[in-house]
This record gives C-alpha cells, sequence and structure tokens, in this order.
C-alpha cells in the first residue's frame, strides 16, 4: 500500500527536499506542497493522503492550526515540523492533535520512518519521551487555556484499566506494564486498547496527557526508572504504537 503524504512549508528548498526524499521511495507518494496553512488544510480535503508533515511557523495559518483542523475533519494525521527545539511547540502540538513532532534538522532515515510509523497509526514520541513533556507541562500553571479533564471521567474503567493507565503515565513499557501487574503482554495490549477506546484516547501520547490530567499522577510524581519505555537513540524519533506494541 502506498503512503500519501502533503508536505507544508512555507521555505521552498525545505519542502522540495522533504519531498525528494519521500517520494524516492517505493512505498511513498508526495500529492502535494504548499506552501502555508491554510493551503495544507485545502491540500488535505482535496487529496485525502494518510500523512501531513507541517511546518509550525507558516503565512495565513500556522502548522498548530492547521493540524488542529485537519485532524478534526478526518483520518489524517500530522507529524509537526520545526527549526525551534521548544517544548511549548510539542505541548501544542500534541494538544492540536498531532502524532508526532520534528525538527527539520532530522536525519534523512529518520523523516522515512517517522512517515512510515505515522501511517501505520504510531506515534512518534517514546513514553518516556511523552512522560517528561506532559510533567513539565502540567506543572506550569500559567497554562489556561487547556482545561484540566474531570477525574471522574476514568470511571468508565475497571480497576485493572485503572492500573494500566497509571503505568502508561508513568513511561513504562508493555513488557513492564506486564511485568508489573504479572500479567502477559498480549493481557497488556487487550488492556491498553480497551483504556484508548474508552476514553476516547488517539494513541499513548494521549493517554499519558490524561493521566496527569486526570490528577491520576501528580506532575514531579511517578518516573519510571532510567531507561523505563525508552525509545531509539538520542536524537532519533521513535515509534510508539498506540496498541503498546
Amino acid at each position: 500500500m502506498t503512503i500519501r503524504v502533503v508536505v507544508a512549508d512555507d521555505q521552498e528548498l525545505v519542502r522540495s527536499g522533504f519531498a525528494m526524499i519521500l517520494d524516492a521511495q517505493e512505498d511513498i507518494e508526495v500529492v502535494a506542497e504548499v506552501g502555508d496553512g491554510a493551503a495544507a488544510v485545502e491540500a488535505v480535503a482535496r487529496h485525502a493522503p494518510d500523512v501531513a508533515l507541517l511546518d509550525i511557523r507558516m503565512p495565513v495559518l500556522d502548522g498548530i492550526e492547521a493540524c488542529r483542523t485537519i485532524t478534526a475533519r478526518g483520518a489524517c494525521r500530522t507529524v509537526m515540523l520545526t527549526t525551534f527545539d521548544s517544548d511549548e511547540y510539542v505541548y501544542e502540538a500534541l494538544h492540536a492533535g498531532a502524532s508526532g513532532f520534528l525538527l527539520k534538522d532530522v536525519r534523512r532515515d529518520d523523516l522515512v520512518h517517522a512517515v512510515r510509523v505515522v501511517a501505520a497509526g504510531e506515534s512518534l514520541l517514546a513514553p518516556s519521551v511523552a512522560r517528561r513533556l506532559i510533567e513539565e507541562y502540567t506543572a506550569a500553571t500559567a497554562r489556561p487555556s487547556v482545561p484540566a479533564l474531570a477525574a471522574d471521567r476514568l470511571e468508565v474503567l475497571t480497576a485493572r484499566e485503572r492500573e494500566t493507565l497509571l503505568h502508561l503515565g508513568r513511561g513504562l513499557s508493555n513488557a513492564e506494564i506486564a511485568a508489573a501487574l504479572v500479567v502477559s503482554e498480549h493481557t497488556v495490549k487487550s488492556h491498553v486498547g480497551n483504556v484508548l477506546a474508552k476514553l476516547g484516547l488517539r494513541d499513548r501520547i494521549q493517554a499519558v496527557i490524561c493521566a496527569y490530567e486526570t490528577g491520576m499522577i501528580a506532575a514531579g510524581a511517578g518516573a519510571a526508572p532510567t531507561g523505563a519505555g525508552a525509545g531509539a537513540g538520542a536524537g532519533a524519533p521513535s515509534g510508539v504504537s498506540p496498541s503498546g506494541e
């Protein structure tokens, strides 16, 4: 199956460079290249791609707002691109519905990998990275634009599913959750799937956000052991399956 991609960046050389790299892959086709967020939204509506690569800072409509519109309208998944290594952009992108976040100096192979991971329904942040970002985010009191989730939202979960969400929020991998609950990894995958479905969450990243924003885990607490849930080597994005693989 061919992965259809829209590339949106206001810098033509960057945009064409990414498109050239992706188009060179047998399983990827760039269906549109655009230079602003509004054009990105229009291109996604016209071409129905699997993945949209969106620059954070674009004219007419910025990447965050474009991401929010795209994810609200359909099944296209988004990866945010920026030259700015700032947690603030990660937070905003995650809440807008992004499935990943890459710096523009990403390596060629990692860019291709990112598109394939997201197209497969996965996320680009390892659990440990997501935990660190969201912990810092929820600890910042000056963010009134993102209201806290009601704790009673978790009442739909069974006791074991709550335990699973707690461990997800701490950044544990499936193997580590299985060891903690003394069950098989297959059972953990089922629990993770149930948590996501019952809470209407897209992936593990949103599960981490939910665990913190409902107060299940207090900011600054609940960190996993060093290395738990760690992804690929430094600087390389890692795939995190929505089902917890």
